[in-house]
């Protein structure tokens, strides 16, 4: 990669979601090279216009493109298309064209259930399959092509389904577990045995940061990038539930047939509401019903005979299931999303809960000085106030 200023210069598309956040990230507080990142919003570039993607580009000049931005997994087929698969092709274009590396997020949604499911083991493009399916798979297909038709230096990630915190859509993992926060899951919506792979959000950087630094190995090529060891979901499910010592789901496995049936009948009650005005909509993981009840894991062998050591082999969700629970449930309960929750679960700050109950005393204390929340600017002050030794 090209160096200005001895400074490489990257640009991550999707920065606010939950691996383009932690991309940006590690990129801005913990990479160890100079790494300058910019995160552009729709405003700033469109995905959808190819004039301002290569205005962008052209005025910063950047030494690689990562994209990992993404519509919601529920979105209509035009804004599917044109953001998933028209985007990702234009960005492919303009690094075709400065010759920079590109890092395309991808998707487990590419690959059909079953066990040990491997790089090649793509689907076959067809209109059954999901907006978001169908948009990833087109991506992966036409930068291959690329690749090999006019050199492209590409490499495409496929995520399982990941976890990790600061992520401020509810979906995927997240989803379930504010499912289960919520008690909005009476029964199990899955079946005995059936397992998935899953994708720590914080070991994607480091990856990408190594393949950007390995471009003659990594190249051209797609690789699954999950934890070594599935999991099951029925499992998780008891896990998070006894965590959050609540008492739903009950040991009740719904059987697929009967799920279905409850999820037609919804979609009627929602069109039925929409014809007297009231607009609501069907939870967007209802898409992938049938993967809750079939098994997904993919063989990640191609990544471990690559040149990248996994720093944390050991970590699993269940290594973080504990820090991300607690955010996500303070996150909900703050912005009044979950209801019914145990509220001893999270303890709240004495001066919130004055916040809420006494902002007269409250105030009464910061006036006074019985109590500062400003401490901070205190120190900050004398640290500044105190001589410099020359």
């Amino acid at each position: 990669m090209t160096q200005q200023s001895n400074k490489t210069r990257g640009i991550i598309i999707g920065g606010s979601g939950l691996v383009g956040g932690s991309l940006v990230h590690y990129f801005n507080k913990c990479c160890p090279d100079n790494i300058e990142i910019l995160s552009p919003n729709s405003k700033k570039m469109s995905l959808a216009n190819d004039g301002d993607i290569k205005r962008y580009v052209a005025h910063w000049k950047p030494d690689f493109i990562v994209n990992s931005a993404i519509t919601a997994i529920d979105s209509d087929p035009q804004l599917a298309y044109t953001i998933n698969y028209i985007g990702a092709v234009n960005l492919a274009k303009v690094a075709l064209k400065f010759n920079i590396p590109y890092i395309f997020i991808s998707s487990a949604a590419v690959l059909p259930s079953g066990k040990d499911i491997s790089e090649d083991q793509r689907l076959r493009l067809e209109p059954s399959l999901s907006n978001y399916a169908k948009s990833k798979l087109m991506s992966e297909l036409t930068l291959q092509r690329m690749h090999e038709q006019d050199g492209l230096d590409f490499t495409a990630i496929r995520l399982a389904i990941v976890y990790g915190k600061h992520d401020h859509k509810i979906q995927g993992f997240h989803r379930l577990l504010y499912s289960i926060a919520d008690q909005a899951m009476p029964l199990f919506l899955t079946a005995k045995g059936v397992r998935h792979s899953y994708t720590n959000a914080k070991k994607v950087p480091l990856f990408i940061h190594h393949a950007l630094k390995n471009r003659a190995e990594f190249s051209g090529q797609t690789y699954n990038f999950a934890d070594s060891q599935p999991i099951e979901l029925v499992h998780l499910i008891q896990t998070i539930k006894n965590y959050l010592n609540i008492k739903k789901p009950r040991n009740i496995f719904l059987p697929l047939r009967i799920a279905k049936l409850g999820a037609g009948c919804l979609k009627l009650l929602l069109k039925t509401l929409l014809q007297i005005g009231i607009e609501a909509k069907m939870p967007a993981e209802l898409m992938f019903l049938n993967q809750f009840y079939e098994s997904q894991t993919l063989d990640t062998t191609k990544l471990k005979h690559s040149s990248f050591v996994d720093p944390w082999p050991e970590k699993s969700i269940y290594s973080r299931l504990p820090e991300i629970i607690e955010y996500y449930i303070s996150r909900w309960e703050t912005r009044n999303l979950i209801s019914g929750f145990n509220d001893e679960f999270c303890v709240t700050r004495k001066d919130i809960q004055q916040f809420v109950d006494t902002p007269e005393e409250l105030l009464r204390q910061i006036h006074g000085g019985e109590y500062s929340p400003f401490s901070e600017f205190a120190e900050l002050e004398e640290k500044q106030d105190q001589p410099k030794n020359l």
